[in-house]
C-alpha cells in the first residue's frame, strides 16, 4: 500500500496539509484541487458522522475514486456540547475562525466548567466498501487566545496532560495527540492491514 493515493474530500488547506503531515511520504493525498474539483461538498447531516459520510460519499459517487472525508466538533460542556457540528459556522454562515472563537468565549464568560473535548469522524470509501474511524482528544476552553500555530479553535483549546494550546504546539506535537491524528493514524493502520 505504499505510495498509495487517496482523494481527500475538503476544500480546506489547512486540513489537506494537516493529513499530509500525520500520513507523512506512505500515502499522496490527492486534494479536491488537484482534479479541478470546484463547488462547495454537501455538509446538510446534523451529526459529525453523517457529515463525514455525505462527504465522502459524494466526491467517491462524482469520481468513482478511494476517498476519505472527515467531519469534526468541538464540544464544550458549559455550552451543552455546542457548537459540535456547528463549529465550522458556529457564529454564522460568512463567519471566520475568529468570530467562532468570540462566540465561544462570549458564551462561557461566567463558566467554572470548562471541559471539552474535539472529535473527528473519518469516513473511508475503498473499493465500494465504507469505513469509519473515530478520534477524540480531551481537554479544557482557556478564557484567551495563545497562540498561531494551527486553525479553527487550536489557540483557546489546552488539551489535557499539557501547558500548551493546539496553537503553541510544533505541528508533530498536535499531530500525534489530536483528534483528527487519532482518526487518520486508524484509518492508515486499517489501510495497512489489508
Amino acid at each position: 500500500m505504499s505510495n498509495y493515493k487517496l482523494i481527500f474530500a475538503t476544500n480546506n488547506s489547512h486540513k489537506l496539509r494537516e493529513i499530509q503531515e500525520i500520513i507523512g511520504d506512505s500515502y499522496k493525498i490527492i486534494s479536491l484541487k488537484d482534479l479541478h474539483f470546484k463547488g462547495e461538498i454537501p455538509e446538510t447531516h446534523d451529526t459529525i458522522e453523517g457529515n463525514a459520510r455525505q462527504k465522502a460519499r459524494f466526491i467517491f459517487d462524482k469520481t468513482g475514486l478511494d476517498c476519505f472525508a472527515d467531519d469534526t466538533g468541538l464540544e464544550i460542556d458549559a455550552l451543552d456540547g455546542r457548537p459540535g457540528v456547528y463549529s465550522a459556522r458556529y457564529a454564522g454562515e460568512q463567519c471566520n475562525f475568529a468570530d467562532n472563537i468570540r462566540k465561544v468565549l462570549s458564551g462561557m464568560e461566567n463558566a467554572t466548567n470548562r471541559k471539552a473535548r474535539f472529535r473527528c469522524v473519518v469516513t473511508l470509501i475503498f473499493k465500494g466498501e465504507e469505513y469509519s474511524f473515530e478520534g477524540k482528544v480531551e481537554g479544557i476552553i482557556i478564557p484567551e487566545k495563545k497562540g498561531a500555530e494551527g486553525f479553527g479553535y487550536d489557540p483557546i483549546f489546552l488539551p489535557d496532560g499539557f501547558d500548551q494550546t493546539f496553537a503553541e504546539m510544533p505541528p508533530y506535537l498536535k499531530n500525534g495527540i489530536s483528534h483528527r491524528g487519532k482518526a487518520i493514524t486508524r484509518m492508515i493502520r486499517f489501510l495497512e492491514a489489508l
